[in-house]
């Protein structure tokens, strides 16, 4: 079933568990992000960063994947950074999209999501974008405590924007992390009681199971997964070509995609989405 965020995450929000946002790139790997929702009865975000795949492949793919699945599906655009991102999401069908000025000062960061939320709401497609920013794992010593999400500034934010939910700085970060991951939990309480929309953490491959439960406590519902569904995939193939069987490409393939795909399971019932379909 296709829909957008805006009831999964109310939903989400209101029950207290996550939804996870699986990053695919092609058939296999959005086939794969399926069954494992379908497996576990749990609704699912496909997200795709646009230096992963072509929009419009990806969305007429994900799209017919979607409408025959047995759970709910969206199909959502991660981390656009050009306006004709945007705009091309709507036309392939994506039925989500995360707008990305993170790194923008915070009027021009409004000013630049409030125009997508006017031609991306009539069409009811949903709109994320993200306050403070999330920065790359690599750096994390260094930058750990930079771009935080500040609660005044949030709230102001989605009040000008429109927006459906709200992606936060916390102490996350994307990739693999150079250092303990160090949540900020007193910050981010604070914005689950003043952003009146349902919040979103990225960087979640490597934060730890109990800092992600706890962030779920908290009002996080919509969580990013790459790097740990790319390496539980990678594994298998390893373990496989040690067993020697790996004989082809197929073969390799299948072994990836078994190991993102039970990866992504092991999430779904760690967030507590399962049987939430």
């Amino acid at each position: 079933m296709l829909v957008n965020l805006e009831l999964l995450l109310r939903d989400a929000k209101q029950n207290q568990y996550g939804i996870p946002a699986a990053n695919a790139w092609n058939e296999g790997s959005i086939r794969a992000a399926i069954s494992a929702a379908e497996n576990y009865k749990s609704p699912l975000i496909l997200a795709l960063y646009p230096a992963m795949a072509d929009i419009f492949e990806f969305g007429k793919i994900a799209v017919r994947a979607a409408k025959t699945a047995r759970v709910p599906v969206v199909v959502h655009l991660d981390h656009g950074q050009q306006y004709s991102d945007a705009v091309k999401a709507v036309r392939a069908g994506f039925t989500s999209i995360m707008v990305d000025r993170s790194t923008c000062p915070f009027e021009q960061n409004i000013a630049e999501v409030k125009e997508i939320v006017k031609f991306a709401h009539p069409v009811n497609v949903t709109v994320e974008a993200e306050l403070g920013h999330v920065g790359q794992g690599s750096e994390y010593e260094e930058t750990k405590n930079e771009g935080l999400t500040k609660p005044a500034e949030a709230l102001l934010f989605v009040q000008h924007t429109g927006i459906d939910c709200l992606a936060v700085a916390v102490g996350t970060s994307h990739g693999v992390y150079a250092g303990k991951p160090e949540l900020h939990f007193d910050l981010l309480k604070q914005l689950n009681q003043v952003v009146p929309v349902p919040l979103v953490l990225h960087g979640c491959s490597g934060t730890g199971d109990e800092n992600l439960k706890k962030a779920i406590q908290l009002g996080i519902t919509k969580l990013n997964l790459y790097t740990d569904l790319d390496k539980a995939g990678y594994s298998v193939l390893e373990q496989r070509i040690k067993q020697e069987e790996i004989t082809g490409m197929r073969q390799a393939e299948s072994a990836m995609l078994q190991g993102y795909r039970e990866k992504l399971e092991y999430y779904i019932q760690l967030f507590g989405s399962n049987h939430r379909a």
